[in-house]
């Protein structure tokens, strides 16, 4: 039987990605030792998800394993060799700052762990497709020095300017530019699932998302921007707006629309390829603009406050143009809006408290 070997499977879009190909008729097999519990305490833990999916999901097989350990994904690829069709790799640590805390951990996560799958892919699985969930920070900071122009509720680039009318495509330089540590391990593993593709003759994509969110996600104040907003105007907990006024803009797609995409590229896979991979200008806002959805939504006001100081590697202005994905795979297409994406989640977190 076909398998689907997903990694970070409890996370967000692995488990869109686990429950997606599933009811494609696939095998799937996750990988997922609740990492994020340790990167962001309780609140933060997928268990909760990894459970769910092994009650609902018939036939998911569930690996407790660390990405990092050789021998561990030794024996799974063994296992599996070449029933294994695709390798849907979104497990990584995801926080700016917690990077800083830990660089080692972070780096091993990231990179390290993404060459041990890419190396046992190359040995065991080497005709699957490898879909990487990298991340818009991998262009650092140089969006930041984009001509922008303050407005009431937004940031937005001056309307002369090429990425004005879609957004930012792959064509910018990752290189020059202030990552944060996390962006540098993010970087390292884009460009070796890049190297494998176009070295060993793999087929692989590097997926740069913009702002991931949907129902499954399990929101903290370090990461998960949307959902973590959407608990606090539930809860009434207090949310924290750094910098840029909160007008810094993020594009957003649902978990659905990401793995959608990455069952379109392993239908026609090709060899090294990179996409930008958010909403775009169909679905995106800026921090204010989702406070203010927010409290329509649960007709609740929202417990905010400000602080000049903004995270560093935070983006002002973000959306990428995702027209390279959709002139490769014209099928594909959005499922979901802004307003769309905000009620799922907000559908999930009542459905858990």
């Amino acid at each position: 039987m076909d398998i689907v070997l997903v990694t970070g499977s409890a996370g967000l879009i692995g488990s869109e990605a686990v429950r997606f190909f599933a009811e494609e008729g696939l095998q799937v097999v996750g990988i997922d030792n609740d990492m994020r519990r340790v990167f962001f305490g309780d609140e933060a833990s997928t268990s909760w998800n990894r459970a769910r999916m092994q009650e609902e999901i018939p036939g998911y097989i569930h690996a407790s394993e660390d990405i990092r350990d050789k021998k561990a994904m030794e024996r799974l690829f063994s296992e599996y060799g070449n029933d294994i069709k695709l390798i849907t790799h979104t497990a990584a640590q995801p926080s700016h700052d917690w990077a800083a805390r830990d660089p080692f951990t972070d780096f091993t996560v990231n990179a390290n762990g993404t060459l041990v799958l890419l190396e046992m892919t190359r040995r065991y699985s080497s005709k699957a497709v490898f879909v990487f969930t990298s991340t818009n920070k991998v262009y650092g900071d140089t969006p930041n020095h984009l001509p922008l122009i303050e407005l009431e509720t937004r940031w937005e680039i001056d309307e002369s300017h090429p990425y004005s009318t879609n957004g930012i495509d792959e064509s910018m330089s990752i290189d020059q530019t202030r990552h944060t540590l996390f962006g540098a391990s993010k970087v390292a593993s884009d460009v070796l699932v890049q190297e494998y593709g176009r070295y060993f003759g793999i087929y692989t994509a590097c997926f740069r998302g913009g702002c991931l969110s949907g129902p499954s996600h399990s929101g903290t104040e370090l990461h998960g921007f949307l959902a973590y907003l959407m608990k606090c105007a539930i809860t009434g907990d207090h949310y924290t707006i750094f910098g840029y006024k909160g007008k810094q803009v993020r594009d957003t797609i649902h978990s659905y629309d990401l793995v959608n995409m990455f069952w379109h590229f392993s239908q026609k896979p090709k060899t090294a390829e990179v996409y930008n991979a958010g909403g775009g200008r169909h679905s995106n806002c800026s921090i204010l603009e989702a406070i203010a959805l927010c409290e329509e939504i649960t007709g609740r006001k929202v417990n905010w406050s400000y602080t000049e100081k903004n995270r560093i590697g935070d983006h002002i202005w973000w959306i990428g143009d995702v027209r390279k994905f959709q002139r490769h795979y014209p099928q594909w297409e959005y499922q979901y809006n802004l307003q769309d994406i905000l009620e799922s989640i907000h559908a999930g977190i009542v459905s858990r408290i």
